[in-house]
Order: structure tokens, then C-alpha cells, then sequence
């Protein structure tokens, strides 16, 4: 008998031997802390436990400090109702057909108002996944961007929809892996290679942000590409929300590509890619080549709806409202508690834990009423473990106060005093 091959794995850009088998420990050990799988009814600012966890006593109440709808517009009034009239209005659920086809005016409602709004074109998705899937082969390819096939380069901290794309891309030029936010990485190629592209998060998911000034001047130096997922700071950061990209980036052209989701600080559903200085021609490459972009796969009645409330609430004075109450949620927690983003107007807090301890600490604050995310391998780096914090404009005083309380309890670093002591 033939003996049989075996297939040897590449893992070029990933290893699911080594994702699957050391994250799933972490997992794991989350699901049986009662830290992961959780289902639970909402009531205003708290969760109430359902029946089915086995570690989850049932009924037991907490307070969510690991949401990403950063100024509670999830639960506005008006956005809620949107959703609502524009199924009304429309008489149609999802009509599900490729844009390129048919398509009812909709969604063409809510590109329109977002490109006011952000001052671009912009074209919807039904999540920021899937326009980076559709996006990141046409740039590869130089089919968008500047006409050029580049070396594309990945930062090492990218979010899991951008490098996971990376094999694909590897189709059709170069990838390469930088540190992070290596500048003299991304120019040391820029002086080597004739077109360069440069993909990374705007906005960290872990917290900070990209060094976009920099990365402009090399943009125009010479005429890198940059790829951004700016998805956390949209509403979030900047006048009308437009986000901490279109907020500093002094190239806002062809050169400037940037995606960012709907569905955090937005508090709506889908994405918006948006995109300045591109002709007509190459939105139609888009529609019609970027993959799931142009599928059945349309955001539907009441997400579009939603999303022009909130994009009305956006150019309203009710925003910047909403955007001081979080900053100073987000002043109060620092005061309280030293992490390596304190000071920053980012909304994520990461306090450091051990791989050891991370998820026996985030038992005890659950346990203690609270919900904050433990982050572990494959999350982040093996070794930088910790609890991710999130604040939104919602949250009391008494909330923050009292979850701090309870992270020094379990090992996070009290803020230094104003004296200089810590404590």
C-alpha cells in the first residue's frame, strides 16, 4: 500500500496549532470562571444573569465595563426609533441582492449622510471585517491606493480582520511584518521599494493611537499608502465624531484609506469606509471586486435607519455632550488607577496582570458586580496579560470609584497622588 502524505504547514502568517492550542487554555479557564459565555438580560446600566451558565450564579447582577458603545448611543432613544421607521418607511427587512444589481435607496441614504458628515466618500459595509477583506487584496493588487503594487506592511499589533488577511494579500505582492509602529521600519522600505503600504489600527484595540502626523509626513515624503482601522475612536473622538484619523491626518487623499465600524461609539450596526480623492472608476472596482462587499450581504433596513439617527445626533450639540461626560469617566478612572494609557483620551484601559493571575482577578471583580474583560494569548502577547477596562459616557462616579476599589484589590496599581505617592 501507497504510503499516504502528510501536509506540511507553511505558517507564513499564521499558526492555528499555536493560536488554538495555547489560547483555548485561557478560554477555557474563562468559561469555567464565569468570565466568557455569559448571557445576560440588560436593565439600564446593569446585566442580570440568565439561567444556563454553570458558573454564573443565576440573577447575579453586574455593571458592563467591557462595551465598546462608548457613548451609550446603543440605547438612544432616537436610534432605537430609527431603526424602527426606516423598516416602516422601506416595508423590507433585507433586500438581499448584490449592490451592483439592485439595490432600494437605503443604504445610499445613509453613504450620503455619512460623506457629509466625514467630509469623503464613503461606501457601507455590513461590518469592518468584511470591507478589510474587500479592501486589503485591492490594495495589494494596486487596484486602490495609487495605481502601484506595493510592499505591504502589516504592524505587528494590527487588529485579527487586518492580519488575517495577510495570506491573501501575499497573493498578489509582498507582506511584510513590522514592529510596532516602527517609523524607521516603514521608511527604511519607503526607500527601497517604489509604492509602499502601511496597514495598522488608528485606534488600538488595546488603547492608544497611531502616530498619524508621522505617518503623513512620510506620505508625503514618499507617497506611502496607510491603511487605517479607526473603528474605536469614531464618535468617540473629534468634532461631529469624525474620529482621531480624519482629526490629525493632514493627508486625507487617494493615499489615506480608512475603515471604521459603526457598531462601538457609533452605536449603530455595519461599517464606513472612507475614502478621499478616488475616481468614480475605482468606487466601481470596489463595489464590484471587493468581495463581500458586494454580495447579499447589505446592512439592513433598521441598522440604516439607525445609523441616520445617530449620524443626525452627530451633527447635533448633544455629542460633544456625550463626548465630555466620557472624558471625564475616563479622567476619573486614572485618577484612581495607573495604567500604561492614562492621560489619553482613549476609552480602553488596560490594567497589567500575570498570564497566572489574570483570570482569577477577573473573578473576583465579577464577583464583586463588575465585568471587565480578562486579555490573554493570542489577544495579546504571551506575557502582558491583563484586564481591559472600558468607559463610557454612562457610568456613575460610584460605579468607577467602586471598581477601582475592587481592581486594587486584585492587584492593579493605584494612581500616584497629585504629592507623588502612590496610593
Amino acid at each position: 500500500m501507497t504510503e499516504r502524505k502528510t501536509i506540511t504547514p507553511t505558517h507564513r502568517y499564521r499558526n492555528n496549532d499555536k493560536l488554538v492550542g495555547i489560547g483555548n487554555e485561557f478560554w477555557d479557564m474563562s468559561e469555567r470562571n464565569g468570565l466568557a459565555g455569559i448571557v445576560a438580560d440588560y436593565d439600564g446600566s446593569m446585566l442580570r444573569a440568565v439561567p444556563g451558565h454553570e458558573f454564573v450564579p443565576d440573577g447575579h447582577e453586574f455593571v458592563n465595563f467591557s462595551c465598546c458603545s462608548y457613548l451609550d448611543l446603543d440605547s438612544h432613544p432616537k436610534v432605537i426609533e430609527g431603526g424602527i421607521e426606516a423598516l416602516r418607511r422601506y416595508g423590507v427587512l433585507d433586500h438581499c441582492i448584490a449592490r451592483s444589481r439592485v439595490q432600494i435607496p437605503a443604504m445610499l441614504e445613509l453613504e450620503t449622510s455619512l460623506g457629509e458628515l466625514f467630509g469623503a466618500q464613503v461606501i457601507c459595509s455590513i461590518a469592518a471585517s468584511t470591507a478589510t477583506f474587500g479592501l486589503l487584496p485591492l490594495i495589494a493588487s494596486g487596484h486602490l491606493g495609487t495605481g502601484k503594487r506595493p510592499l505591504m506592511i502589516f504592524d505587528k499589533n494590527a487588529h485579527v480582520s487586518m492580519s488575517n488577511v495577510k495570506p491573501v494579500c501575499a497573493d498578489e505582492t509582498e507582506v511584510v511584518t513590522s514592529p510596532h509602529h516602527d517609523l524607521n521600519f516603514i521608511e527604511d522600505a519607503c526607500k527601497k521599494y517604489e509604492q509602499v503600504a502601511y496597514v495598522c489600527d488608528g485606534s488600538d484595540s488595546l488603547g492608544g493611537y497611531a502616530p498619524v502626523q508621522e505617518l503623513a509626513a512620510l506620505q508625503d515624503k514618499y507617497g506611502l499608502v496607510v491603511y487605517y482601522d479607526d473603528s474605536h475612536s469614531l464618535s468617540a473622538y473629534g468634532e461631529r465624531g469624525v474620529g482621531y484619523v480624519r482629526s490629525h491626518s493632514p493627508v486625507l487623499d487617494e493615499r489615506t484609506i480608512t475603515v471604521m465600524t459603526l457598531n462601538k461609539a457609533f452605536g449603530t450596526s455595519g461599517a464606513a469606509i472612507v475614502l478621499d480623492g478616488h475616481s468614480k472608476e475605482t468606487l466601481r472596482v470596489i463595489e464590484r471586486f471587493g468581495g463581500a462587499l458586494n454580495y447579499s450581504q447589505l446592512l439592513n433596513t433598521p441598522s440604516v435607519g439607525a445609523s441616520l439617527a445617530s449620524a443626525e445626533i452627530h451633527r447635533t450639540g448633544e455629542l460633544k455632550t456625550l463626548q465630555d461626560k466620557l472624558y471625564s469617566n475616563i479622567n476619573l478612572f486614572d485618577s484612581l488607577i495607573d495604567t500604561d494609557q492614562a492621560g489619553s483620551t482613549f476609552p480602553i484601559r488596560l490594567v497589567p496582570m500575570s498570564d497566572t493571575t489574570v483570570i482569577e482577578a477577573g473573578r473576583q471583580v465579577i464577583e464583586a458586580g463588575f465585568y471587565v474583560s480578562p486579555v490573554f494569548f493570542p489577544i495579546v502577547a504571551r506575557g502582558t496579560a491583563g484586564l481591559r477596562v472600558m468607559m463610557r459616557a454612562g457610568q456613575t462616579e460610584e460605579q468607577i470609584r467602586r471598581l477601582s476599589q475592587v481592581l486594587v484589590e486584585v492587584g492593579a496599581k493605584p494612581a500616584p497622588r497629585p504629592d507623588g505617592v502612590t496610593g
